[in-house]
């Protein structure tokens, strides 16, 4: 138990009243409620103090998962322990969730109907600009050294060849890591050791043998939820690598999902705030109903509160392992090789005419020129479809 804990073991009532807040106001991406978390953490309640807070933001980089929901886990475990990592975690979620949910039943009951549908037409490529902008900006952060780049581009290779995107961005990490660590150990003349990566890497390593296989017929629960508890569990980088993992998984593997629904899946994402993998809840309200939106989100999610509990103790070691920390690079630029393969599929898939061009066009400039919410781009992409519909 933390210092922090031990001073201000706080209360239920406190904690859900903050993270469902957060879980309403939660637009802008992970870095953005992250940034909300630091405020009412550390400025405003007094919770933990800084050099903590950061402690627990860097071991969200080191675990699957999605960054901000795991942010509200390890402050609910800082707080209240087990029982406050599953109620922040889950007050956190349930919002997004919620919204999402309803978004899909709306989804079914109407987004075939001729006055729906110019709105998703303007929706896709306006995704596809919000895509390309996190694309660029996680690029710049993950290629910290020129020894990241034949780690992105042989990631790239794979997967333009087919290999399985889980295998793909594991073996990255592993490979990554060594390659760096073997370089940084020649120019320094020292001798390089494993550390932490491999128990970090030993849990992991049973995944690479999770692959999608292609069926059919109708969507079994049990098949949706294992297939979502998978994508949680080795979900690393940003949220939007979600978008490689169905697209691999549901469109190409199952044939669960085409190229087009896959986008309003993710545009309707967009639209709700918390994290973006309660796009699983929107899936699987469209494939299995109630059922499958409630098997999906809590399949997706429940590997997180797993890693969060048994990592939190470690973080210290964690943050002082070079091994650790060049895994953790390499699997950062892997995401960003994948998120670039899917983009350019997905591209592929939207932009055929003139007016997908001009909206992406249009999102495209104003998201890097005037960093705009996504939210709002999404609903500017929707509204600027229907116009041009009626033309």
């Amino acid at each position: 138990m933390s210092e922090s804990r031990r001073n201000h073991p706080g209360n239920f009532g406190e904690l859900v009243r903050l993270f469902l807040k957060l879980g309403v106001i939660g637009f802008g991406g992970p870095a953005a409620t992250i940034a909300m978390m630091d405020d009412e953490v550390v400025t405003r309640r007094g919770w933990l103090d800084r050099a903590h807070f950061l402690d627990l933001v860097g071991v969200t980089n080191l675990i699957p998962g999605p960054n901000a929901s795991e942010m509200s886990m390890h402050i609910g475990y800082e707080r209240r322990g087990w029982a406050g990592l599953v109620t922040a975690g889950t007050c956190f979620t349930l919002p997004a969730a919620l919204m999402t949910g309803t978004l899909g039943w709306l989804y079914v009951q109407y987004g075939t109907l001729p006055q729906v549908e110019p709105f998703l037409q303007g929706i896709k490529p306006a995704v596809l600009a919000v895509i390309l902008g996190a694309l660029w900006r996680l690029g710049n952060a993950a290629l910290k050294h020129w020894t990241l780049v034949p780690v992105g581009i042989a990631v790239a290779a794979m997967l333009i060849l087919g290999v399985n995107e889980v295998v793909a961005l594991l073996g990255g990490g592993l490979f990554g890591a060594l390659w760096v660590r073997g370089y940084a150990a020649s120019q320094t003349g020292q001798e390089s050791q494993a550390g932490l990566l491999l128990p970090l890497m030993a849990g992991s390593g049973t995944l690479l043998a999770w692959t999608a296989q292609a069926v059919s017929g109708e969507v079994p629960l049990w098949k949706l939820g294992l297939f979502f508890l998978k994508v949680g569990a080795v979900l690393y980088g940003s949220g939007y690598v979600l978008i490689a993992f169905l697209e691999g998984g549901l469109v190409q593997g199952y044939g669960w999902l085409t190229e087009e629904q896959l986008l309003d899946a993710i545009a309707i994402g967009q639209f709700t705030p918390g994290p973006v993998l309660t796009t699983a809840t929107f899936i699987g309200f469209v494939l299995a109903g109630l059922p499958g939106a409630v098997v999906a989100t809590v399949a997706i999610f429940l590997p997180s509160f797993f890693f969060v509990s048994l990592l939190n103790p470690l973080i210290p070691k964690l943050r002082r392992s070079p091994w650790a920390g060049a895994f953790l690079d390499a699997v950062n630029i892997s995401a960003v090789a994948l998120m670039g393969v899917v983009t350019v599929k997905l591209g592929a898939a939207v932009l055929e005419g003139s007016v997908p061009w001009v909206i992406f066009g249009l999102a495209a400039v104003t998201a890097f020129r005037f960093k705009l919410n996504a939210a709002y781009l999404v609903g500017g992409g929707a509204l600027l479809g229907w116009v041009l519909g009626m033309l």
